[in-house]
């Protein structure tokens, strides 16, 4: 299984790998405000590819439910120059975690590879044609209305076919815009829509949710520190949910994800690593 972004070529036929989340936000639900100073973020992106990050993935909107959208200008300054300090100096590849072109291309001139889209390529027009002109790796995520409204009451027949299916459509968009499939991520978007339930159910089929099409691409696994891993375990606290998160990545990668997009990078690698280990034999 191969995943080409525009500067690194992911071989992650036996070996999952870390992105690492550096939250450029004073509102995302675990660290809003930890990172949104310059000098904080771009220490904690060498932190990050210090213990073992390959993809730092930047953001300056949340995405938590509720959230409200960011102004462009705004986004674009919070998050371009961090990705222009960074750039030429990680060996990670940097991905841009916006559902706007312009913010897009921006971090893509200053040095993204990456565009990592909650939107799946619908909530701007321009964003297909940005992905294809750039050379730039994408991420089509599933999601039930926006941040503001998708935990409103979701409701699904089957979940695990109803987000395959969208997985389906989102390629053939990528592709009849002339994408390479290679580089084409998927991930089910755990808590963006959807209910406990409904979270379990893609988790536990994550293997099975590429659309027959596209039988080999890269599953995202999205789900450090989320709320859910708080209800399954008597309303844990957001500090506690760091061991379910390093326990999911351990499974999920069993399961069939490979890219792992976490806040605690290094113990998800180690888990990740000690899990292939056991999985070669």
């Amino acid at each position: 299984m191969l995943w080409q972004t525009k500067h690194r070529l992911f071989d992650l036929s036996s070996r999952g790998v870390v992105m690492g989340i550096l939250n450029l936000t004073l509102d995302s639900f675990s660290d809003g405000g930890k990172f949104f100073s310059h000098e904080a973020a771009v220490a904690h992106a060498f932190e990050m590819e210090a213990a073992g990050a390959e993809i730092i993935d930047i953001g300056g909107e949340s995405t938590r439910p509720g959230s409200h959208p960011v102004p462009l200008e705004e986004e674009l300054r919070r998050v371009i120059p961090v990705v222009e300090a960074l750039a030429g100096k990680l060996k990670a590849e940097i991905s841009i975690d916006t559902s706007k072109a312009a913010v897009a291309r921006a971090a893509l001139e200053a040095g993204a590879g990456i565009i990592n889209d909650i939107t799946a390529l619908r909530g701007d027009p321009e964003m297909a044609h940005t992905v294809v002109a750039s050379g730039a790796g994408v991420v089509l995520m599933h999601m039930r209305g926006t941040p503001r409204t998708m935990q409103q009451a979701p409701e699904y027949g089957d979940v695990v076919a109803e987000v395959r299916d969208f997985f389906r459509q989102s390629a053939a968009l990528a592709l009849g815009s002339g994408l390479d499939p290679l580089r084409i991520a998927f991930d089910p978007g755990p808590g963006f829509g959807k209910l406990v339930e409904h979270n379990l159910a893609l988790l536990a089929h994550v293997g099975a949710l590429c659309p027959p099409e596209m039988p080999d691409r890269p599953m995202v696994w999205a789900v450090s520190r989320k709320n859910f891993l708080g209800k399954l375990n008597h309303d844990m606290a957001l500090e506690q949910r760091f061991w379910p998160t390093v326990a999911l990545t351990s499974l999920g990668r069993e399961l069939g994800a490979t890219v792992f997009r976490v806040h605690d990078v290094r113990a998800n690698v180690e888990a990740l690593r000690m899990t292939e280990a056991i999985l070669a034999q």
